[in-house]
């Protein structure tokens, strides 16, 4: 399993990407990776995907057997499949991806919510359960 994140560098101005490669159980840390893009496209409503991928080029070149790729951004923006950063990023690489979004998209009135909960909530106390869908609102 491979799991993706873009952060930016310490200076706030240079787009980072960051890639932890892992077995299945996240038992070994099979590679990592980082990498500083000199610069990528201003972030624009609907094309996020512009700003991301050459990031996740850098650190994605040359690591092979990718089994599954998680990306921060939508895979679809809207129901009729309009194609987001995880669309994107499986076109060009070929590997399955899971996007997990941290903000909501308008058009994307297919996502389903996922609640993380609290610890309270981990432990079967109240609160939402850990990774719980629950219907976007």
């Amino acid at each position: 399993m491979r799991r993706s994140g873009r952060a930016l560098s310490q200076d706030r101005r240079r787009p980072a990407a960051a890639v932890l490669a892992a077995d299945a159980a996240f038992t070994h840390v099979l590679a990592e990776r980082t990498a500083l893009v000199p610069w990528v496209s201003p972030y624009r409503p609907g094309e996020f995907y512009l700003r991301e991928l050459p990031p996740l080029r850098a650190v994605l070149d040359d690591l092979s057997e990718l089994g599954l790729l998680v990306v921060d951004g939508y895979g679809d923006l809207d129901p009729s499949g309009r194609p987001g950063l995880g669309a994107h990023a499986h076109a060009e690489s070929g590997i399955p991806v899971i996007g997990v979004a941290k903000s909501r998209f308008r058009t994307a009135t297919h996502a389903v919510t996922v609640v993380r909960g609290d610890a309270r909530s981990r432990r079967g106390g109240p609160g939402p359960a850990y990774g719980r869908p629950v219907p976007a609102a």
